[in-house]
C-alpha cells in the first residue's frame, strides 16, 4: 500500500472532477471512486462566476465547459411584490473584460459531463463506478479506502468530495454535525419557448420577497430555464434532488401577494424538486493524516450567492498547487491548502447567508433595500463583487 502513489478521490461530482484534473496537470495520478455511473441527468441549474471559470482556463477545460454553457447579459433584480425592476449587474462583455473569464449559466448535468470528457482524456486518471467509499485506514504513509460494496483501494492520499453528506468527513472530523438552517429551496427546469417577458429576456432574474425569493437563468442553450424558489421553513431531510410534486399548493402560497409574472411561473409548474438547506457545526480541520476534504465535505454553503460549486473548483485547483509546492511533506501541503481556502469558505459562507436575509426582508427593512437598489449606479455594482469574483 505505502507504494501506491496515486491519489484515491472519493466522489465524482464537480469537485472531485475538478480535482482529479488539477493533479493530472501536475503529474499525480488519481483514481475516483463515483457511488453512480458518471451519466446522471438529474439535478437543475448551476451558475460559475469569473473565479470558476478561471480556474478551468487554467486547466484545460473552460471550452469544454463553456461549450455547454448560456452567457447572460445581466442579472436583473425584481421586488417580486411589486414587480419593479430595481437594478441591474452586468454579466456580459462588460463582467468578463473586469475579470477575465467569463459568467456562465449550465445544466448541472452537462457541467459534469464535460469535467468528465476532459478527464477521459488525461491518463493519470483513472474511475470506478457504483462503488460508494465507506472507511478509511491509514498506516501512516498511504491510506486504504473500503467501500460499501466491500471493495478496498489502496492510494498514497485520499481526497474526500463526497459532498454534504460526506462519509469520508467522519475519519477527519467525527465531531464535525449538520444542522438545518430551515432554509429549503425547490426547483425545477421548464422550456423557454412559451415564456413571456422578462423570462425570456437571457438573463438571470432575481425576484425579492417576505421569507422568500425566486431565481431564474437559462441553461441548455436557453432552451430551458432554471427556476429555484428558495424559502424560510421546511424539513431536514437529506438528498438535494428529492420530488416534491405533492406539495406543489404550498410552494404556490409563498408566492402570495407577488406580482402576476413571478407568481405566474411558479403556478405554471408541475415538478418541483426539493433540497433541504443545511450549515456544518464544530468542524476544527479540513484534513488528517493522508485524508483532506474540499468543497461541501469541507464548507457546505448556503446558495444565495451560487458559490458552492465555484468554491470546489477553487478548492481543487489549490489543493493541486499545494501538493506540488510541497511535494516533500503531504501535511505541509494540506495546512498550506486549508491556512489559504478556510478564510475564503468562511468569507464566503458568512456574505452569502447575509444576502439571503436581505433578499428576503419585509417592511421598513424591504423599503431601505429597494431605495438602496433603486440608486445604485449599474455601471459601479460590480464594486462590491470583486473580492468574490477577481479572487
Amino acid at each position: 500500500m505505502s507504494g501506491d502513489k496515486r491519489a484515491l478521490i472519493a466522489g465524482g461530482g464537480i469537485g472531485g472532477l475538478t480535482a482529479a484534473i488539477a493533479f493530472a496537470r501536475t503529474n499525480i495520478p488519481s483514481l475516483i471512486l463515483e457511488r453512480g455511473a458518471f451519466a446522471d441527468e438529474t439535478g437543475a441549474g448551476i451558475q460559475l462566476g469569473a473565479n470558476a471559470s478561471r480556474r478551468l482556463r487554467e486547466l484545460g477545460a473552460l471550452d469544454s465547459v463553456a461549450a455547454a454553457a448560456y452567457r447572460p447579459e445581466a442579472v436583473w433584480l425584481f421586488d417580486a411584490r411589486s414587480g419593479e425592476k430595481l437594478t441591474s449587474v452586468p454579466l456580459g462583455s462588460a463582467y468578463e473584460a473586469r475579470y477575465g473569464a467569463p459568467y456562465l449559466c449550465l445544466h448541472r448535468a452537462d457541467l459534469h459531463q464535460a469535467l468528465y470528457r476532459t478527464c477521459m482524456g488525461l491518463s493519470p486518471i483513472s474511475l470506478t463506478t457504483n462503488v460508494t467509499a465507506d472507511t478509511v485506514s491509514d498506516d501512516g504513509s498511504a491510506v486504504s479506502v473500503r467501500s460499501t460494496e466491500g471493495l478496498s483501494f489502496p492510494g498514497s492520499f485520499l481526497v474526500g468530495a463526497d459532498g454534504l453528506w460526506s462519509r469520508i468527513r467522519q475519519s477527519v472530523a467525527p465531531e464535525a454535525a449538520l444542522a438545518f438552517t430551515r432554509r429549503t429551496a425547490a426547483r425545477a427546469l421548464i422550456p423557454t419557448e412559451k415564456l413571456g417577458a422578462p423570462f425570456d429576456a437571457g438573463t438571470v432574474t432575481l425576484w425579492l420577497g417576505k421569507h422568500a425569493h425566486l431565481v431564474t437563468y437559462p441553461v441548455r442553450g436557453g432552451e430551458l430555464l432554471n427556476v429555484v424558489l428558495g424559502f424560510e421553513g421546511g424539513e431536514p431531510k437529506s438528498g438535494w434532488n428529492r420530488d416534491w410534486n405533492t406539495q406543489r399548493d404550498d410552494l404556490l402560497a409563498l408566492t402570495e401577494g407577488w406580482a402576476a409574472a413571478p407568481r405566474d411561473l411558479v403556478e405554471c409548474i408541475e415538478t418541483w424538486r426539493r433540497w433541504s438547506l443545511f450549515r456544518l457545526r464544530k468542524m476544527p480541520r479540513w484534513s488528517r493524516g493522508n485524508t483532506v476534504l474540499l468543497g461541501d465535505a469541507a464548507h457546505p454553503i448556503l446558495p444565495f450567492l451560487a458559490q458552492g460549486a465555484a468554491l470546489a473548483i477553487e478548492d481543487a485547483a489549490h489543493l493541486a498547487d499545494a501538493l506540488t509546492q510541497y511535494s516533500a511533506d503531504r501535511q505541509k501541503a494540506f495546512a498550506a491548502y486549508e491556512a489559504t481556502r478556510r478564510p475564503r469558505a468562511l468569507k464566503v459562507m458568512a456574505q452569502s447567508a447575509r444576502m439571503g436575509t436581505i433578499y428576503h426582508f419585509g417592511g421598513m427593512r424591504r423599503a431601505v433595500r429597494n431605495a438602496m437598489l433603486r440608486n445604485r449606479n449599474p455601471e459601479t455594482a460590480l464594486d462590491q463583487f470583486d473580492w468574490l469574483y477577481g479572487a
